[in-house]
């Protein structure tokens, strides 16, 4: 093939192999990919399909380093197809029509076309309409690589046409696999020590890439000497954190947080705190979430939680970083510890279904006032009882519409401070009943 925007012949490299040692180690067969076995094995989606050697159109999602790129070279070749990559970040819409006219090339010589694009979220809507004729028609089979949620990045249309496979961050044992491997390119089989190991495990967080890069490094410029974990962490100084504050990793964090602390685990809801406020999350952003839990997640049967979270705002407003993130912190366990009930959420919600299905009730003549002497001769006001001159304080007349009954919404949880309310709402419900 000639040395043209598809080209992926190697080129010799004049004075030695400088490439990065991911590219080096790039794997040469699905057998020799890591730590997507739950894809790629025999009795797995995509394992399958090679098997059947018949590939369909498909999006890999999932996190930097973990083999996006490799799988789809290796599906072209095992299936033996042609590859064209394209890389939506550097790609326009003159690249896609030179992508279509080669694959057109391809057909006419009984050839298929794997037409790979990586980072395919960053093409606009109407360019991913764009391949929609050609994947319809087959010119192409589409494998698109995407680290973001296809859900909200992708045409629904192009969602249609192409199956959407999750690939996992690299786990501790596919890591430790890569990490044999950069040893034995340097012969140096051995030299990294078990902290060392955990070291570079630690900071690839998952990305194989990331991980083989820094190995690769550490032992190019070491001469067979053991390595330690201090070596390690001085020579990698830190990884940047893999957390985009406006994307997906924003969301998953938050929602590990809400459900930490839903679950009364404030390990779990301080590990998460700790996460997103590491990353660079606006901590004004979690305090209005943890407002919400108190909410949501609490409501009644802790009335003082919310207070406590209004609270923590205001202190981490007047204090700022670092000091004021112990404010966040110690709502954050409050709320996890604190006795949990939906029941307010829960009958807001049905209360809000109720009122759009009956919006052109008028409220109850007796609950309405009567200014003047029409209104009372049309009954506003009439029968109206002044609940705190009553005995015990509650008159037992209704609020509903007059057609509506006596609905139940609110329905308190025998949890905290909520469970005294229940055996007095039992008692009103019954009097109003009786009236």
């Amino acid at each position: 093939m000639s040395d043209d925007l598809f080209g992926t012949e190697e080129k010799p490299v004049v004075g030695g192999d400088f490439r990065p040692l991911s590219e080096i180690l790039r794997p040469k067969s699905i057998a020799e990919v890591v730590g997507q076995d739950h894809l790629l094995s025999d009795d797995a989606p995509l394992g399958q399909m090679l098997l059947q050697k018949r590939l369909s159109s498909l999006i890999l999602w999932g996190p930097a380093g973990v083999g996006k790129t490799t799988i789809a070279r290796l599906l072209a070749q095992t299936t033996g197809m042609e590859f064209l990559p394209l890389s939506a970040v550097f790609s326009g819409v003159g690249d896609l029509k030179k992508a279509f006219e080669q694959a057109e090339k391809y057909k006419q010589m009984g050839r298929k076309t794997l037409l790979f694009v990586d980072e395919i979220h960053r093409f606009n809507r109407a360019q991913q309409d764009g391949f929609l004729p050609y994947v319809e028609s087959g010119l192409v089979t589409l494998v698109g690589a995407t680290t973001e949620n296809p859900s909200f990045e992708l045409n629904s249309a192009l969602l249609s046409r192409a199956r959407v496979f999750v690939l996992n961050a690299l786990d501790e044992f596919a890591l430790n696999q890569l990490i044999d491997r950069a040893e034995a390119h340097f012969n140096q089989q051995g030299v990294f020590e078990n902290d060392a190991r955990e070291a570079l495990i630690s900071l690839c967080d998952g990305d194989g890439r990331y991980l083989l890069n820094l190995a690769g490094e550490i032992l190019a410029l070491n001469k067979g000497d053991k390595i330690t974990s201090e070596q390690v962490l001085k020579f990698a100084q830190k990884k940047p954190q893999a957390y985009d504050k406006n994307k997906d990793e924003h969301y998953n964090l938050i929602s590990a947080l809400h459900k930490s602390v839903r679950a009364s685990d404030p390990d779990a809801a301080l590990y998460w705190l700790a996460r997103m406020l590491n990353g660079g999350e606006d901590p004004m952003f979690i305090a209005r979430r943890v407002i919400r839990m108190a909410s949501e997640d609490i409501g009644l049967a802790e009335p003082n939680a919310l207070s406590v979270c209004i609270a923590a705002k205001e202190a981490y407003h007047h204090l700022g970083t670092p000091e004021g993130e112990l404010a966040l912190a110690q709502a954050v366990v409050h709320l996890a510890c604190a006795p949990k009930s939906n029941a307010v959420y829960t009958a807001f919600k049905a209360a809000q279904v109720l009122a759009k299905q009956t919006q052109n009730e008028m409220p109850p003549k007796h609950f309405l006032n009567a200014p003047t002497k029409m209104m009372k001769d049309l009954g506003y006001g009439k029968s109206y009882q002044y609940d705190p001159d009553v005995v015990g304080g509650v008159s037992g007349l209704s609020g509903f519409p007059d057609r509506m009954g006596q609905p139940k919404l609110y329905e308190p949880k025998d949890a905290g401070a909520e469970a005294r309310i229940l055996p007095k709402l039992e008692a009103w419900r019954k009097l109003r009943g009786e009236k």
